[in-house]
């Protein structure tokens, strides 16, 4: 791989030996089909996605991206983890999901290809897996339109998420294969407040999402301490 990919080997390969589990409700990948609707709705809510050109960075398997299709996007879903990708073509074919595309491609590079092309873009769950999250978000606020949505969600870095997001999700409860996250690549808000404003994305909606362990429900809301979302903005030039 060239040195100037984003993208750290050990993370796409550790995504690709569980590609063929995506698609499993009851997999590793549970947590991410279980937040889903509330991310979903989260992005539906402020930036209507039916009609819209939307770009899901760092897709995976294409959990985001079928169901921002299905509300009526024209979605591409870009990756490069080659497995990942290719049981996200295979489940558009089964589910008949049509206003979908994947590419295995960096968003640097398509920022590069087509900047501003881009009504909504979405890059959730993957910051916290790349070495250079600041590259990622610039090419976010390249590749939106003026006027557009970007929105992000990772893990934030204090020891309350290091005890619920490795200790608890991967040792404790299994709810995630052990490894899955790296304590030092976590992003406090307000490092990734400070990229977006270098990337000149306006951040103007922040929620945290939590957890019961006891109910497996889990909801937004105001307390952004492990797991949370940014909505920013491209201003209009």
């Amino acid at each position: 791989m060239s040195e100037s990919v984003n993208a750290d080997p050990a993370e796409l390969a550790k995504f690709s030996e569980l590609a063929h589990r995506w698609w499993d409700p009851d997999s590793e990948f549970r947590p991410l089909h279980q937040i889903n609707p509330l991310r979903l709705d989260w992005i539906n809510q402020l930036s209507p996605l039916e009609g819209q050109r939307v770009l899901d960075v760092g897709c995976g398997g294409g959990i985001l991206s079928d169901s921002m299709a299905r509300k009526g996007a024209d979605v591409l879903g870009i990756d490069l983890a080659t497995k990942a990708l290719r049981v996200a073509r295979l489940h558009a074919l089964e589910a008949q999901t049509t206003r979908i595309q994947y590419r295995e491609i960096s968003a640097e590079a398509l920022a590069d290809e087509v900047p501003a092309s881009f009504d909504t873009v979405t890059c959730m769950e993957m910051l916290e897996h790349v070495p250079d999250p600041q590259s990622v978000v610039s090419a976010c606020a390249r590749l939106v339109k003026p006027g557009g949505w970007v929105f992000f969600s990772t893990i934030n870095r204090n020891p309350k998420a290091f005890a619920l997001a490795i200790v608890g999700a991967e040792y404790l409860l299994k709810m995630l294969p052990r490894g899955t996250h790296e304590y030092a690549k976590f992003i406090q808000p307000s490092e990734l407040a400070a990229a977006c404003r270098h990337a000149g994305l306006d951040v103007l909606h922040t929620r945290g999402m939590q957890y019961n362990p006891v109910t497996g429900r889990y909801w937004l809301s105001g307390d952004t301490s492990v797991n949370y979302l940014f909505a920013t903005r491209r201003p209009v030039a």
